[in-house]
């Protein structure tokens, strides 16, 4: 199974354009952030974690030539904002792709993206075969997804168990009950949005203390802001068994 991810960033904290703190003007690529999403490639099948409104770039940069489904965590538009553009693997694929979602996200789809829902659509409208998910795992093709349910504040996400893999994003709790789902997990993504407290996401110091928890061989930080700090720096401060994810970074595991 190999890891890549598509973006590390997040929407949260100033726009880049209005901010002139060293991590926006840093040319470390490494703290070049597009809004934070994933991919697994497992038995040549590329399965995307979010489509938000970097997907159509990510997608081009990572050169993916197919896509076998995407796996949706909660109706954030930066989570969903890119759909649109499975369009260009609807022509690949001459069919729909498959889109996995509970049922928060599923009616978000809806109601966003109706035009690609309707009865009479218009030609040319993403294909989009929307399936629902709630807590037991569930299967695309012989692949196992165990859905993970984590608390971002008050609203119920999704994280996304495979093997020895787990994802979780925009998570500020992660309920007991799917501490037990996540026992036994090798290798971890989750989101680390800063140092500093914030209500709806984990911070740097919350993030570490589920990786030791978890007991984790290796964990890459998500959904990280700029206000975290420079990458160069605040890779120095991290345990062995945690790194900073940046955008393109690549990992069989």
């Amino acid at each position: 199974m190999k890891l890549t991810i598509l973006g590390s960033g997040t929407s949260q904290g100033i726009p880049v354009v209005a901010c002139e703190c060293a991590v926006c003007r840093s040319t470390d690529t490494r703290d070049k952030r597009l809004r934070c999403s994933a991919m697994l490639e497992i038995n040549g099948q590329n399965i995307v974690m979010d489509a938000g409104p970097d997907f159509r770039y990510q997608m081009l940069r990572a050169g993916v030539k197919d896509l076998r489904a995407i796996l949706l965590t909660h109706a954030h538009k930066d989570h969903i904002g890119g759909l649109d553009d499975v369009r260009a693997f609807n022509w690949v694929k001459q069919g729909a792709v498959d889109v996995y979602a509970d049922v928060r996200t599923k009616e978000a789809v809806y109601k966003d993206y109706s035009y690609a829902f309707g009865e009479n659509k218009y030609p040319g409208v993403p294909e989009i075969d929307l399936h629902e998910v709630g807590e037991e795992p569930f299967y695309i093709d012989d692949i196992e997804f165990i859905p993970i349910q984590v608390m971002h504040y008050k609203l119920p996400v999704l994280g996304y168990r495979t093997g020895n893999f787990a994802y979780i994003t925009d998570a500020s709790a992660i309920p007991e009950t799917s501490m037990r789902k996540l026992a036994g997990v090798e290798y971890l993504v989750i989101n680390a949005l800063r140092k500093e407290e914030h209500l709806s996401h984990f911070t740097l110091a919350q993030a570490l203390e589920v990786t030791n928890v978890l007991g984790v061989k290796h964990a890459w930080l998500t959904h990280i802001g700029h206000q975290m700090g420079l990458a160069s720096e605040v890779s120095g401060e991290l345990p062995p068994h945690v790194s900073l994810a940046y955008d393109t970074l690549q990992v069989e595991i």
